[in-house]
């Protein structure tokens, strides 16, 4: 499985729509495998385009912070499953989420109107 996550200095990003980076994780278990960074600057607040780039990555999960409404629209449209209100270490999240242990917040859509 490939998880994803917008990604700041090794943290989860909080703010889904202007992350210049997405970590990529594939896990096996509960385990990480492989870490992939990719640069998603020229996508800022391009919901389809963002989108278009993690399912070309073959990402089955997507775990955030918070997230736009269209942003969130357009990954739910790809068949993407959407973790909102994680924060914290990247890697952390991503192995308590392979575990089932993950815990969010509340927090999912962004009302910055961005």
């Amino acid at each position: 499985m490939k998880i994803a996550m917008p990604y700041d200095r090794g943290r989860v990003n909080q703010h889904f729509g202007q992350s210049r980076e997405f970590a990529i994780f594939g896990m096996e278990g509960d385990r990480i495998v492989g870490t992939k960074i990719i640069n998603s600057e020229d996508f800022c607040h391009n919901h389809e385009g963002l989108a278009g780039l993690l399912k070309a990555e073959e990402v089955e999960a997507i775990i955030l912070g918070g997230i736009g409404h269209h942003m969130m629209v357009a990954l739910q449209d790809l068949g993407f499953k959407i973790v909102t209100g994680a924060s914290g270490d990247a890697a952390a999240v991503a192995s308590d989420y392979a575990r089932g242990s993950l815990i969010t917040s509340d927090i999912d859509i962004c009302s910055c109107g961005g």
